[in-house]
């Protein structure tokens, strides 16, 4: 009898720890990663802050909470056995208001109900004990949130991947997909050029930009469609990195799945600023000047778009103001740190988060999965979809099963 075969469309870090889950739990499946680039954890698992959340804000019982909460331990375990970083530094959440201080409250009660471990409330001189130098009238302490490297752990899962036999095709776009009673194909390669047909008994979708896009191919429907914005960051000066000696956060707004401006060290010495959030101009637009025609069309011919728009042009305005200012970035980061300048800021790469926007205008909060036929379809998967992949991995394992 013929082995089962699994294609997974993208070589991000959720795709890669599936493609490693079924070839450690499905021993003898044929697995085949197609990946457009030609490099694995090019896009939104190569331009995020490195933090594993320890799911401080996700509503319980969501995706986001069940799958955080067991993906953080999932990653710890795997960076102690590779040998990759994972620094316990910790994140502060910080409110500069009466106000802000209210919201903790239900941050708090999240956390509790989500199993995060050690959270505790800080006062103005606790909070100073912790960060020095962050000036706030309360504060949330999470003493197990991380950082790591997570390019570093996806191509650790890629090498695990080819270790046991599964194949990761770099530079092969998927152009076409067709289901019938017996399976699934994807067609990839060039518009104009060379062709190559593959024949799966069940494929998953973790295509993250281009994840929508790729949906319809299967069957599925327009809704929810990705619209991509650009998270700009600064990088602190190397002779003021010191002010951030771990993560600090503001209190997040609870209207919108956006975290603000936060400060963030990573693993290799670095402190971030960043990131805004401002709707890009392309799919992969990291930069202003990244403009293309077809992917600004379809997020404007959007109707969730404009409804979105209206709702949240005050929001909208102040991000994009934020984003054309090194002084405007430094205000905001002075919010947390007082002593920040724009002296102290210099700019530093950019990211993309496909965020999915129903047509209501509602932008998705949970992970969203769906099934069509022989596909397995991931719509949406935002922050903490990095930190949540192991876990992630586990739940499209099953799915996956469950079609074939």
């Amino acid at each position: 009898m013929s082995s089962t075969r699994i294609g997974i469309i993208g070589a991000g870090i959720i795709g890669l720890a599936l493609a490693r889950w079924v070839t450690l739990n499905r021993p003898g499946t044929q697995v085949t990663v197609l990946e457009k680039e030609d490099r694995v954890a090019v896009h939104q698992t190569g331009h995020n802050s490195g933090v594993v959340h320890a799911g401080l804000y996700y509503r319980p019982g969501s995706l986001k909470a069940e799958l955080c909460h067991r993906g953080k331990g999932l990653l710890r375990d795997y960076c102690a056995e590779r040998g990759l970083p994972y620094q316990e530094v910790g994140k502060v959440l910080v409110a500069r208001t009466r106000e802000d201080a209210a919201r903790l409250d239900d941050i708090e009660q999240r956390a509790a109900a989500n199993g995060v471990e050690g959270v505790r409330r800080l006062g103005p001189d606790a909070l100073r004990d912790i960060e020095p130098h962050v000036r706030g009238v309360e504060g949330l302490h999470s003493p197990r949130t991380a950082i790591t490297d997570f390019v570093a752990i996806a191509e650790a899962f890629a090498d695990d991947v080819r270790r046991a036999g599964g194949r990761i095709r770099l530079g092969s776009p998927v152009i076409a997909l067709r289901q019938d009673a017996d399976g699934a194909e994807a067609l990839t390669g060039a518009s104009h050029g060379e062709r190559v047909r593959w024949r799966f008994d069940g494929i998953v979708i973790c295509g993250g930009l281009h994840g929508d896009r790729i949906a319809r191919m299967a069957g599925a429907g327009d809704d929810p469609r990705i619209v991509p914005f650009r998270g700009q960051y600064h990088e602190l000066v190397p002779e003021r990195r010191g002010l951030v000696r771990g993560l600090v956060y503001p209190v997040p707004d609870p209207r919108y799945p956006f975290l603000g401006v936060h400060l963030t060290r990573h693993v290799h010495g670095e402190v971030m600023a960043g990131p805004n959030a401002v709707l890009a101009a392309a799919r992969e637009g990291y930069r202003f000047r990244d403009v293309r025609a077809g992917d600004l069309a379809a997020t404007l011919a959007w109707p969730g778009f404009w409804r979105l728009a209206r709702a949240h042009w005050g929001m909208g305005a102040r991000e994009v103001a934020v984003a054309a200012s090194a002084a405007a970035f430094a205000r905001e980061a002075r919010r947390l740190v007082p002593e920040i300048t724009a002296a102290d800021l210099r700019p530093a790469p950019s990211g993309v988060r496909a965020q999915a926007l129903g047509r209501d205008g509602r932008l998705l909060d949970d992970f969203a999965i769906d099934t069509h036929g022989r596909v397995v379809c991931v719509r949406n998967a935002p922050s903490p979809a990095a930190t949540s992949a192991p876990a992630i991995a586990e739940y499209l394992g099953e799915k996956v099963l469950a079609i074939l």
